[in-house]
């Protein structure tokens, strides 16, 4: 199971500030908060699949989603102890680890190929929305706050669909 630091962790909430600030509307979203809200789909939707990523995740996609979070833990650390003065350590993970079933592996597979796909197609701005949302995802769907207490559901869910959809096929 991958392992997330304080570091890490803050190179998410980083992400996570950085990308609420981009989208702020400030008073104009209180004449259309649906509109701007739906603007904030893209980062979320890319969240769930890095946080999915994360979930028992083996192969290439495992891989690569273990060396993001590990250069995010490795650059937090550094930020965190160079940056501020503070000691790095490991977060504890969540209790309830609730890892991808078989049919789950497979729906992420094709997530992976619809996520390659939808960055492909992107405009520049939609793409870092993608690319930071599934970083901000790998980075904290691990952690034992909130944003890894939501991969619990997300990852019953998919498991869920997957098993739905192979049961059919």
């Amino acid at each position: 199971m991958n392992y997330v630091t304080f570091g890490g962790v803050t190179i998410g909430l980083c992400i996570l500030g950085y990308q609420l600030t981009l989208w702020w509307p400030g008073r104009k979203g209180l004449k259309d908060p649906l509109k701007h809200a739906a603007r904030l789909l893209p980062f979320l939707a890319s969240w769930c699949y890095g946080c999915l990523t994360t979930l028992g995740i083996a192969g290439l996609i495992g891989t690569a989603s273990s060396s993001v979070l590990g250069l995010s833990n490795w650059l937090g650390d550094a930020a965190l102890l160079w940056g501020v003065g503070e000691q790095p350590g490991q977060l504890a993970a969540r209790e309830t680890f609730t890892p991808l079933s078989g049919p789950g592996n497979c729906l992420v597979l094709i997530l992976t190929a619809v996520f390659a796909a939808a960055v492909k197609k992107a405009g520049d701005g939609t793409r870092g929305e993608l690319t930071r949302g599934a970083w901000c995802g790998i980075t904290l769907g691990t952690s034992a706050g909130v944003a890894g207490f939501a991969a619990v559901p997300l990852a019953q869910a998919v498991n869920a669909i997957a098993d739905a959809v192979y049961r059919s096929v």
